[in-house]
C-alpha cells in the first residue's frame, strides 16, 4: 500500500519510526529514493511515500482572517478597528487585496510614473506611440475591468523601465506606493512586488512595517486621524475628507 505524507507529517513519521521497534533491519533506510526519484519509508511492510512540500507558513494565501488582524494589531500596539479603518478606506468594504489570483490591487499613477521616470533619465516622449496604453485613461471596455486596464498600463510601463513603473504604482489593499519599498522593510523593488503579490497577510505585514518606518504609528495608536491622514495620504488629505472617513470607519469597526 502506498501512502502520501506532506512535509510536516513526514517529519512526525520519521521521529516515530526512528524509535519504532517494529522496523526490520532488512527494510530499506528512511527516505530511500526509488527508481523515479520518489522518497519513501517502509513501515511494517507498507511503503510510505514522502512529499517534501514547503511548510504551510511559506504558502500564504487566501483572505485575511480576524486572527491576522489581531496578531498585527498586537505587534503594533494598536486597535484592530484602527487597522480595519485604513483597510476599508484604501481597499473598500470587501477588504480585498487582489483583483485576481497573484495580481494585487493596483493604482498606476501616471503623474508619479512620469516623475520617477524623469529622475532615472528616461524620456517617455519617444514611447508615446509604441506604449500609448500607459498615457491614456484605463480602457475598461478593452480589458474588461478597471484593474485589468490598470494592469495593462503597468505591464507596458514595466517593459520600458521596471523601477519607475513599480515606483509609479500604488500596491495592494493598503495602496502603498512602490517608491516606499524600503520603508516597507524590503531589500529591493522586486522583493516588494513579490510580497505584495503573494498574500493579503504579506500586504498587511508590509503596511505594518511602513507605518513604523514612516513615523505614523503614534498617530494610529492615538487615533489622531488628521496627523495620520496627512502622513499617509499627503497634503491634499483634507480636501478628500480622508481623515473624516477614517474616523467614521474606525467608529463603525470599534462597535463590532
Amino acid at each position: 500500500m502506498m501512502t502520501h505524507f506532506t512535509y510536516a507529517s513526514a517529519i512526525s513519521a520519521v521521529l516515530l519510526l526512528q524509535g519504532c521497534a517494529s522496523l526490520r533491519a532488512s527494510e530499506p533506510p528512511l527516505f530511500q529514493p526509488d527508481a523515479i526519484g520518489h522518497n519513501y519509508v517502509v513501515v511494517d511492510g507498507d511503503t510510505v511515500a514522502v512529499s517534501f512540500l514547503p511548510p504551510d507558513e511559506s504558502l500564504r494565501h487566501g483572505r485575511l482572517t480576524e486572527r491576522d488582524f489581531e496578531e498585527v494589531a498586537s505587534e503594533l500596539g494598536v486597535e484592530v478597528a484602527a487597522i480595519k479603518a485604513v483597510t476599508e478606506i484604501e481597499a473598500g468594504r470587501t477588504h480585498e487585496g487582489f483583483w485576481t489570483e497573484g495580481k494585487p490591487l493596483i493604482n498606476f499613477d501616471l503623474g508619479v510614473y512620469r516623475a520617477r521616470a524623469a529622475r532615472r533619465g528616461i524620456n517617455l516622449k519617444k514611447y508615446a506611440g509604441s506604449h500609448s496604453v500607459i498615457f491614456n485613461r484605463p480602457n475598461t471596455a478593452r480589458y474588461g475591468s478597471q484593474q485589468a486596464a490598470q494592469q495593462a498600463r503597468l505591464d507596458a510601463a514595466m517593459a520600458i523601465d521596471s523601477i519607475s513603473a513599480i515606483e509609479g504604482t500604488f500596491w495592494g489593499m493598503f495602496q502603498i506606493g512602490g517608491f516606499n519599498y524600503a520603508r516597507c522593510g524590503t531589500s529591493s523593488h522586486s522583493d516588494f512586488v513579490r510580497l505584495m503579490s503573494r498574500s493579503e497577510r504579506d500586504q498587511l505585514d508590509l503596511f505594518a512595517r511602513f507605518i513604523r518606518n514612516a513615523g505614523l504609528l503614534p498617530a494610529l495608536r492615538k487615533k489622531d486621524w488628521r496627523t495620520f491622514a496627512r502622513g499617509y495620504n499627503g497634503p491634499s488629505y483634507a480636501a478628500r475628507g480622508y481623515h473624516t472617513r477614517l474616523a467614521s470607519s474606525y467608529a463603525k469597526h470599534s462597535k463590532k
